[in-house]
């Protein structure tokens, strides 16, 4: 069996990255026919080094068997431009399933022409598997609320992060032969990379941690900031009124703003400078950072973000990814949207959602503040969805 596994932004690197772990513990000790042959397909759709390839060394991920080398566009460029590099990928290689993960541009492009391709006269094409199906925000203004739609309705295998999915394909008609409740993937990595995150000298280069006693401890509490959602950081308004909202905070904490360089340029563009310290991680090499403020700091690398996201005293993110990872982690998370499409960081995590409006952010901050408690594991987040997404797989394609 051929599977074609497509990864194309970083929240899909950590998906992707325990399904191959999965199928290399499958393989061990097999043989044809059952052996299970993986090809790793990059779109890259986030192609630099700082937003993708740092990745594949912190997660072990191999490097890719065929890079599209696709870049960055507007939607309809973008997911154009997959579709038509894609398509010669599968008619060379003409897998048995391709797996798509996420809500990309690059997960639906991948799942339209899956859906749409035909080998022989027979008609064959390889059976669609989806993994993080089934989550709905219900606001259709989202581009990834549209892409998940479409590659759900044309998956023929559904794995499903959380209840709240299962329930939402049944509403829409899915059939449920088609779902499977199978836990999350990216909760696969986070579980499995703690250990080497808790190595990372990010703290320490950040001057996040000072010596007590010969025992190194966290120097001052901090926020940690992440924003990238175009209806976000595309919108002077907006972005000036989520700034605004945390001011207060701000006054008092440091707070680490991970931004990705198309957010950097907003904030030249927009003139908000004056709510920023600029400084690289050079500059910060070698002393306390104990200035209160929002602090621009380059992408950071998946351990190293994971280090900081763990002791962070509070998150505050746009990310749908962040707000799983900070459950789990037992950490606080503020999320300025007006909605999610993961109903579990609300009622079993620790995830609020403020919205955008200055007001509500600066109350939500103070309810989040103090809220820190045990991680949360939600219900199939254990560790081991992916090797349940591969036995699912495995089980499909042979009664097939």
């Amino acid at each position: 069996m051929k599977i074609v596994i497509v990864v194309g932004a970083r929240p899909n690197f950590m998906k992707a990255a325990p399904l191959l772990s999965a199928i290399r513990d499958h393989n061990k000790g097999v043989g044809p026919p059952e052996r299970i042959e993986c090809v790793l397909v990059h779109t890259g759709q986030h192609y630099d080094e700082s937003m993708s390839g740092s990745f594949f060394s912190d997660l072990s991920l191999p490097q890719p068997d065929i890079q599209l080398g696709v870049g960055s566009g507007s939607h309809a460029v973008q997911t154009a431009e997959i579709m038509r590099r894609f398509e010669g990928i599968l008619i060379e290689q003409q897998p048995h399933i391709v797996v798509v993960v996420g809500d990309v541009n690059s997960t639906v492009a991948c799942a339209l022409v899956t859906s749409k391709i035909s080998f022989d006269e027979t008609g064959r094409r390889p059976l669609l598997a989806h993994v993080e199906a089934g989550l709905r925000s219900y606001d259709p203004s989202m581009p990834e609320e549209i892409n998940r739609l479409v590659t759900d309705h044309l998956s023929d295998l559904l794995f499903v992060t959380e209840k709240s999915g299962v329930e939402n394909l049944s509403r829409e008609g899915i059939r449920s032969e088609r779902v499977f409740f199978a836990g999350n993937t990216m909760i696969d990595s986070l579980l499995a990379s703690k250990e080497k995150a808790d190595r990372s000298t990010v703290l320490d280069r950040l001057g996040l941690r000072r010596n007590s006693g010969g025992t190194a401890t966290t120097a001052t509490r901090y926020a940690l900031l992440t924003l990238h959602r175009p209806s976000n950081v595309d919108n002077r308004d907006t972005f000036l009124n989520i700034l605004e909202g945390l001011e207060e905070i701000s006054s008092s904490w440091p707070i680490l703003f991970s931004a990705h360089p198309r957010t950097q340029k907003r904030i030249q563009e927009f003139g908000l400078q004056r709510f920023f310290h600029f400084e690289s991680d050079t500059q910060l090499e070698n002393r306390v950072l104990n200035t209160a403020g929002i602090h621009l700091l380059e992408p950071q690398g998946y351990l190293d973000f994971l280090c900081l996201m763990k002791h962070a005293s509070l998150v505050v993110t746009d990310s749908g990814g962040i707000q799983e990872e900070t459950t789990c982690l037992g950490v606080p998370c503020v999320t300025v949207r007006e909605n999610t499409e993961r109903p579990v960081t609300i009622t079993r995590g620790t995830n609020l959602i403020a919205g955008t409006q200055a007001e509500n952010i600066r109350k939500a901050l103070h309810a989040q503040i103090n809220r820190r408690r045990d991680p949360v594991v939600p219900e199939k987040w254990d560790g081991q969805a992916a090797k349940r997404i591969i036995a699912a797989i495995v089980e499909s394609f042979e009664s097939k």
